[in-house]
């Protein structure tokens, strides 16, 4: 099993919530191949977006619907301050994750995190589980609070 899906079952573990970690053997690199392979709607995908701080140089999250994407300038509104595209260096360094597996949560940092509200209209969202195979089951306002996300709009 590797570092990084350990990692994001340790922190469900250690939050006391019941996910069985899923592996596709398609692979779940998108939120379209996550969907299909999950077996429910694009926006029931919880996508992981990282953005870089222009300046902290420090990444940040947006976790959005699977069929939403991120307004870099609402996102920067949200954020206090200009955002920028992360590198795969960045997203490595401060998450431990690489980019097709980016999980909302086990980051070998902490980060500032926001949540699209639109996650919150389902009983049941998928979130990458720390690589491109694997992602997991999760009600969105328990995902929301591990995350330590604060609900905004900062969708296009």
């Amino acid at each position: 099993m590797s570092k990084s899906l350990k990692r994001v079952r340790r922190v469900l573990e250690e939050a006391g919530v019941s996910a069985a970690v899923l592996e596709m053997a398609d692979g779940a690199r998108t939120a379209v191949e996550a969907a299909s392979a999950a077996g429910c709607g694009i926006d029931q995908i919880a996508k992981s977006i990282i953005f870089r701080d222009q300046t902290s140089g420090e990444a940040v999250l947006f976790v959005t619907a699977g069929g939403n994407l991120v307004d870099t300038e609402k996102a920067s509104a949200v954020a206090g301050g200009a955002l920028g595209k992360a590198d795969a260096t960045l997203i490595r360094a401060q998450t431990g994750f690489a980019i097709g597996g980016v999980s909302p949560i086990g980051h070998l940092s902490p980060i500032r995190a926001w949540y699209d509200p639109r996650l919150l209209d389902f009983d049941l969202v998928y979130a990458a589980a720390g690589t491109p195979r694997h992602i997991f089951p999760i009600n969105p306002r328990v995902l929301m609070g591990l995350v330590g996300a604060h609900e905004a709009d900062f969708t296009a």
